[in-house]
């Protein structure tokens, strides 16, 4: 091989090397600057960071995360014709669910009881309550509960115009955005009353619908007994207990929330939070 061949052989080696290095060094700065898809979207417990100045070599780098891949958009999730009831999930699974909060004065001492059993529920808010109670939807959001749209007004949708019900929908789903951290995915019509526009409008919004098969009928004040009783007794996998944690005097529904949950645990169900199965 002549010499020019073999120092031109050799300049492209060494040009080779340095790409990989180059390559490497940006692989470092995308995972490092916290730029990845994959960043928590619920706000985390605990005080803000402080803001350090940028170092020189930092902000030298800091056009290279540009070559990080783009966010996911969220797929709208189809427009179903009725509610879901149920859930899947492993063994014995159950979801607690309350609606109409949050309230001040109820919904801190079910969030207390949660707490004290390392357990998540789900919350159906009302607009009007949580633009209120935004301190609220915050603690839900850091003790990993999942908030759900249950309209601004708790109006009956099948009185409502289409427009009357995207705008319920849409002012609650930006309160729980500014108080929680996200938008919901998650939405159950005042009353149980379904139609055609509150399917599609949730689907539009991104929120599947989901409803309930236990329903406590805690607001008719039957007795802090009676909605143990009909919890335990409705018991099985894949159930969705109905409750309500605002919208009258609930004090009933946190007093059977402390009897009821240690049994259900006891009994070796696992309370847990449904999640969405496509992205």
């Amino acid at each position: 091989m002549k010499k020019d061949q073999l120092l031109t052989r050799r300049r492209a080696l060494l040009a080779g090397a340095v790409a990989v290095g180059a390559a490497g060094t940006a692989g470092v700065v995308v995972l490092g600057t916290g730029g990845t898809p994959g960043a928590p979207s619920a706000p985390a417990a605990g005080a803000p960071a402080r803001h350090l100045p940028e170092k020189p070599s930092a902000y030298r780098l800091q056009p290279l995360t540009g070559y990080a891949p783009p966010r996911a958009v969220p797929r709208r999730p189809p427009v179903r014709h009725e509610p879901l009831l149920r859930i899947s999930g492993r063994g014995r699974t159950m979801v607690l669910t309350f609606d109409d909060g949050p309230d001040p004065r109820y919904t801190p001492g079910i969030l207390d009881t949660l707490r004290e059993y390392d357990v998540r529920a789900m919350f159906f808010v009302c607009g009007e309550m949580a633009s209120y109670n935004k301190d609220l939807l915050a603690r839900m959001a850091d003790e990993g509960h999942v908030v759900g749209n249950h309209t601004w007004s708790h109006p009956l949708l099948t009185k409502l115009r289409r427009a009357q019900i995207r705008s319920e929908m849409e002012r609650t789903s930006d309160v729980i955005e500014d108080a929680y951290g996200e938008r919901p995915q998650w939405f159950r019509a005042p009353y149980g009353a379904w139609n055609r526009a509150a399917f599609q409008l949730g689907a539009e919004l991104g929120m599947e619908p989901l409803a309930w098969t236990v329903d406590t009928l805690d607001w008719t004040t039957p007795g802090t007994g009676t909605i143990v009783d009909r919890v335990e007794s409705g018991a099985a996998p894949g159930v969705v207990v109905l409750s309500h944690d605002a919208g009258g005097d609930r004090s009933q529904s946190v007093r059977a929330l402390r009897r009821y949950l240690p049994q259900l645990l006891d009994s070796g169900y696992h309370i847990t939070v449904p999640r969405r199965q496509y992205t």
